[in-house]
């Protein structure tokens, strides 16, 4: 495994999210981030790329598109022992991604309230942080995908014993946790909409 440099962190449940975007910085990890997290990681002095200066385009209506940009999918996506990936990569100007720690809108928590309407709950259906999580799970051989906060020091010291890099093995293992956060998600939000009206 290549040894990570590139990571995105955009997280909405921010529970160990400063520690872990230092430890990464620490390990010479460039960070880009999105709106709230990249602010609360600035907040705390850390050196941090926003999204839509990497990409060149504006976040967008209200923050539903952030991170939904080529140059971002591309760098998920790319195969690195792809020569033909490598060279298309190259002509667009786009780096590679090694790292993605995302964690839904907390859609769950916002339908468990009462009077909780069909408008609301659609507005925490998040769209490019499962994206995100998919493809980084789908190409877990070079991608390391975090959902969830207490993986964060098992990455970091998976990088420490692997000399920058993260393992197949463990990239794997978050994968499947990926798909699986991801399928829970949903779920709830199928099983929540189903016998509902329109908003």
């Amino acid at each position: 495994m290549a040894k990570i440099q590139r990571a995105v962190v955009s997280v909405s449940d921010k529970t160990g999210v400063v520690e872990f975007a230092r430890q990464l910085r620490e390990r010479g990890v460039e960070i880009l981030s999105t709106g709230g997290t990249a602010r609360s990681l600035q907040e705390a002095g850390l050196d941090v790329t926003e999204v839509s200066a990497y990409t060149g385009f504006p976040e967008m209506l209200d923050g539903r598109v952030k991170t939904l940009h080529p140059k971002i999918y591309g760098g998920i996506l790319g195969l690195r022992d792809r020569p033909d990936h490598a060279a298309t990569m190259q002509e667009h100007g786009i780096e590679p991604i090694d790292l993605v720690a995302v964690n839904l809108y907390p859609f769950e928590r916002t339908v468990a309230g009462a009077g909780c309407t069909v408008e609301e709950a659609v507005e925490q259906i998040d769209i490019g942080g499962p994206c995100m999580i998919r493809a980084s799970a789908k190409n877990h051989r070079f991608v390391t995908v975090v959902v969830d906060p207490t993986d964060y020091p098992r990455v970091i010291a998976d990088m420490d014993r692997q000399g920058g890099a993260v393992s197949r093995e463990l990239n794997f293992e978050l994968a499947v946790k990926a798909y699986r956060r991801t399928s829970e998600y949903d779920a709830a939000i199928a099983g929540w909409l189903t016998g509902r009206g329109p908003a």
